[in-house]
């Protein structure tokens, strides 16, 4: 299933299956420095990339553990409508690889880990 801007989304259980079983990708936490204290998910695969910063650099904020095109990318932000906008706009890049996070973080601290913390 593909979200309204066109990236494929992946629910919170999966990727939490993902996390436990290890696997190779990339978390992409596209929310502001000033939410990252009140939840975050705890996996060195997290790579922070502030919308905010996204739109003023565009390409030249792509962090390197996303430069390569094929690299495996979960997006997310609070609840998914801004993780969607960045994973359809990579999409968009040439990212071919890229899943947006349906409903969140918000959504993976209710179903998945409530010590992740809510807003």
């Amino acid at each position: 299933m593909s979200d309204t801007f066109g990236a494929p989304e992946i629910s919170v259980t999966d990727v939490a299956k993902k996390i436990q079983e290890d696997e190779t990708f990339v978390l992409l936490d596209v929310r502001e420095m000033h939410e990252l204290q009140m939840a975050k998910i705890d996996d060195e695969r997290v790579v922070i990339l502030p919308l905010s910063i996204l739109s003023q650099e565009l390409l030249d904020a792509i962090p390197d553990e996303i430069k390569e095109k094929d690299t495996e990318a979960v997006v997310f932000c609070h609840s998914g409508m801004r993780s969607a906008q960045v994973s359809g706009w990579l999409r968009q890049q040439g990212w071919t690889n890229v899943f947006n996070m349906i409903g969140g973080i918000d959504e993976y601290a209710v179903r998945v880990d409530s010590s992740v913390g809510r807003y």
